[in-house]
């Protein structure tokens, strides 16, 4: 993990247990805004006065190159438009994105798609709207950035490395994870674990913070929310126990409730 400025060349695009990364050029607005709730005194109060209402959470529209290879083209992926799409979308740091990286993440609705030629060019543009209604579960998902705690990589085993410290100390309000699982050759559950002290033998599992068993022989991804009062110690890990799997090639991210 660098902290700094950064360039377009190192934001990965993950949608629905896929890498679109090779096929994306441009991501955005990823929008995140409150609307304005007026509530002046007409009486009393010298100027206007406003309190944020409902938050306004997407990720704009992905422009990327038209593809039509068979199960990963962009093509294939997402010109089935009106559905809802889990969407991570990690931004590294003059440098391929790493644990501790800032990640915009959400579930929303894809509105289109859009096949245009440009330059002598095919492109396609694929416009997302807000979070989905009905997935609309907690309190969590009104703030869209969170951390990478695994970034996207194969793995063979269970994890004994030291954690991350995202946010320099211990909090008490959830949060929620995200992974997205881009290949696999069996069944596998991928888990969030917490310690007080950055060390192998003091973490242990977050409660509730686990994808339960997913078959990773096809692309996987999901969102699992805390609950609004649960414990999160100071530093974090990705946790993986294999089940029939040999290998598995997931991207976990994680957004800390404050």
């Amino acid at each position: 993990m660098a902290t700094g400025r950064t360039v377009p060349k190192w934001i990965r695009f993950y949608m629905a247990g896929y890498d679109m990364s090779g096929y994306s050029r441009t991501v955005g607005p990823l929008k995140w805004e409150y609307e304005e709730v007026e509530l002046t005194a007409q009486m009393g109060d010298a100027v206007k006065g406003y309190l944020p209402g409902r938050a306004s959470i997407s990720c704009g529209t992905l422009n990327g190159v038209f593809d039509s290879t068979a199960t990963s083209g962009l093509h294939v992926i997402a010109s089935t438009v009106a559905t809802s799409e889990v969407v991570m979308i990690p931004i590294g740091i003059r440098a391929a994105p790493a644990a501790g990286d800032p990640v915009f993440m959400g579930e929303f609705v894809q509105l289109g798609y859009h096949a245009e030629e440009s330059g002598g060019a095919i492109f396609a543009n694929v416009p997302f709207g807000e979070w989905d209604v009905a997935n609309l579960l907690s309190h969590h998902r009104s703030k869209p950035w969170g951390i990478l705690i695994h970034a996207l990589a194969a793995r063979t085993a269970a994890n004994t490395a030291v954690g991350i410290d995202d946010y320099g100390a211990a909090t008490a309000l959830g949060g929620y994870m995200m992974y997205q699982v881009t290949a696999g050759n069996g069944t596998a559950t991928i888990k969030m674990q917490d310690a007080a002290t950055n060390s192998n033998v003091s973490f242990a599992d977050i409660t509730g913070a686990t994808s339960g068993e997913l078959d990773c022989s096809a692309v996987q991804k999901g969102i699992v929310d805390l609950t609004a009062t649960r414990d999160v110690r100071r530093y974090l890990r990705w946790q993986l126990t294999l089940g029939t799997a040999t290998t598995l090639t997931f991207a976990l991210a994680f957004m800390r409730s404050i």
